[in-house]
């Protein structure tokens, strides 16, 4: 059991006060703590034009494949009257197996955008880890 404060060995017994100054332990201005400043900003931008590059190649997969139906029945007007279970096939494709697809591009676009930011994340770990020497392969039962 401790002494109360006002007894007295308590002061013997109480633990030295330790004083922290962040200011001490911050990082200095200008550093950066997860490393150089260009190479973040690059590997950044290079996360950015990714992500633009998948939603834009997703945007025309989903422009050429609903957008060239309308061009599809007007050219082919024989298209537009094809009936399939009493629907007109303009109808079937457009007015309701359109959300399928729109959902299928969604689910692929939302699981490319993942793959992105884990490449970028281990881009950004491999970055922060002390080089290694290089590992030796074996290629074909001979050490290369």
């Amino acid at each position: 059991m401790t002494p109360p404060p006002d007894a007295p060995g308590a002061a013997a017994q109480q633990p030295e006060r330790t004083r922290v100054v962040l200011a001490e332990i911050a990082p200095r201005r200008g550093e950066n703590p997860a490393g150089p400043a260009g190479v973040q900003d690059v590997l950044l931008r290079g996360l950015v034009r990714a992500q633009l590059a998948l939603a834009l190649r997703l945007a025309v997969v989903v422009l050429v494949g609903l957008g060239s139906l309308p061009l599809l029945f007007s050219l082919a007007p024989s298209f537009g009257e094809v009936t399939v279970a009493g629907f007109r096939l303009p109808w079937l494709l457009l007015g309701v197996l359109a959300y399928p697809f729109l959902i299928a591009v969604g689910v692929a676009f939302v699981r490319l955008a993942d793959r992105n930011e884990m490449d970028f994340a281990a881009l950004q770990r491999r970055e922060h880890q002390p080089s290694a020497p290089p590992q030796r392969r074996e290629i074909g039962g001979e050490r290369r």
